[in-house]
């Protein structure tokens, strides 16, 4: 592991390749002593995206047929989308698919016993109720809710029922996200003292579909449908392909990037959500129409609520405009750092003797080790052909439904990381400094509930 990072990323995809899936899933043989594992999984897909095509399908495809499951059924609200899905789907699955309208058509006809939801940012809560509703398991995207009436509503419901339902953070399927959080949780790196997490990237087209939206016609879709309990406003195509640049159809940077990388921070720290957000930025470069930003700092601050002289803080960065797309966690204590762009716990940064002794102190310094002898880098893009962590994800989401234990990311990591995306989301829309309140479970900002 005390290699280069070009050397860890070749030896990252090696270890993927082979032994990092073999060991985290079921032989073929120890399916058949699963009460269950005759019968077929029916699977449909709810949203026919670039995301379900391009990293869903591939984890599907390897493992579909030792787990005996199928899909049979697509619903897209656009023709064209609806068409493509079904055309795609049977040329892999080898047989006809069902095509339907929307959700309604889908779950009237009976079909599908789980189905995978990759949706507009906004629409994911609300999708997800429709599904457990139908009696059905969910795979289901993240950010999991952009408002917390929506979030609230989803728990509710998920719980109201025994159905499996996976939030897409696939970090939380990784060997060294789970070596981290078992490193943090046991005592051995000290209390946080500080999280950094950015994401950057300059790509003008990133979330723009121009060739798409020419050819997106309100007469091919349901509009009113599309927007479910979001204010009316006139068909525009760019908002239903485009939907990332616009709130509140999704809150951009929060729900896409953050979203993954504040769930960590919730995940190996134990704290639900953050005591309060501060943002600032803007729309410094894409001027394009855009409602939301193109360049973010938001900076959380975690720690027990009511109790002020202990916790951390948490800085998130993300700018549209200059990157290398290559995210960055990287936490601290005062005794070193832990590097999730390499891996390792070092000493780096900690309390040397030297200036422990001006003190009257001892040195704190953490030692130097490998967080897990499989690497696995973390894929930034939205279509990357099945990515490490997505495939361990979808394994485990296929693995649950057959055996009934909880997923590695249940809904309440999905309602956790969705409290922090919304103060986030809050403080960028507000200004204010955004709290949040325990016994109504309400984001505040201005000491008003936040709302869209």
């Amino acid at each position: 592991m005390s290699k280069s990072r070009r050397d860890f990323i070749k030896t990252s995809a090696r270890a993927a390749a082979g032994t990092y899936i073999a060991s985290i899933g079921f032989s073929a043989q120890s399916y058949g002593r699963i009460i269950g594992a005759n019968d077929r999984v029916r699977v449909g897909v709810v949203g026919f995206s670039d995301r379900h095509r391009s990293s869903h399908i591939p984890p599907f495809m390897k493992f579909h047929k030792e787990m005996n499951f199928d899909i049979v059924s697509v619903s897209d609200l656009w023709k064209k989308r609806r068409e493509e899905g079904a055309a795609f789907l049977k040329e892999k699955m080898g047989h006809d698919i069902n095509a339907y309208r929307n959700n309604d058509e889908l779950y009237a006809s009976k079909t599908v016993d789980a189905v995978f939801i990759s949706t507009a940012d906004f629409q994911h809560a609300l999708h997800t109720i429709e599904a457990v509703k139908a009696g059905c398991d969910v795979y289901c995207e993240k950010p999991f809710a952009e408002t917390m009436e929506d979030n609230r509503a989803a728990l509710k419901a998920v719980k109201a029922t025994d159905r499996i339902v996976q939030i897409g953070s696939q970090r939380r399927s990784g060997p060294n996200y789970k070596a981290a959080a078992d490193f943090i949780k046991d005592g051995k790196f000290g209390p946080i003292t500080m999280v950094e997490l950015t994401w950057n990237v300059n790509q003008p087209g990133r979330w723009r579909r121009p060739d798409l939206v020419a050819q997106c016609h309100e007469a091919d879709l349901d509009w009113k449908r599309y927007l479910m309990n979001r204010p009316f406003e006139k068909f525009d195509p760019r908002k239903y392909l485009e939907y990332r640049l616009f709130w509140p159809y999704s809150s951009g940077m929060p729900g896409q990037w953050m979203s993954h990388q504040i769930d960590t921070v919730n995940w190996f720290s134990g704290y639900q959500h953050p005591r309060s957000v501060t943002a600032n930025g803007g729309i410094y470069v894409w001027k394009d129409g855009r409602r939301n930003w193109d360049t973010t700092t938001a900076v959380f601050d975690y720690g027990p609520a009511g109790d002020a002289s202990t916790g951390f803080q948490v800085v998130f960065m993300s700018r549209m405009h200059n990157g290398d797309e290559s995210p960055s966690e990287i936490y601290y204590s005062n005794g070193g750092e832990l590097n999730l762009i390499n891996n390792k716990v070092s000493p780096k940064g900690g309390l040397r003797a030297r200036e422990a002794a001006a003190m009257k102190m001892q040195p704190n310094l953490l030692p130097e080790l490998s967080l897990t002898d499989i690497a696995v880098k973390v894929e930034a893009g939205a279509n990357t052909g099945g990515d490490q962590l997505t495939t361990a994800h979808v394994r485990n989401w296929m693995e649950c439904i057959r055996s009934r234990k909880q997923p590695n990311a249940p809904v309440e990591a999905g309602y956790t990381h969705s409290i922090a995306t919304i103060m986030a989301n809050a403080a960028i829309r507000t200004g204010a400094k955004v709290t949040f309140n325990e016994k109504t479970q309400e984001v505040m900002a201005n000491g008003k509930p936040f709302k869209y």
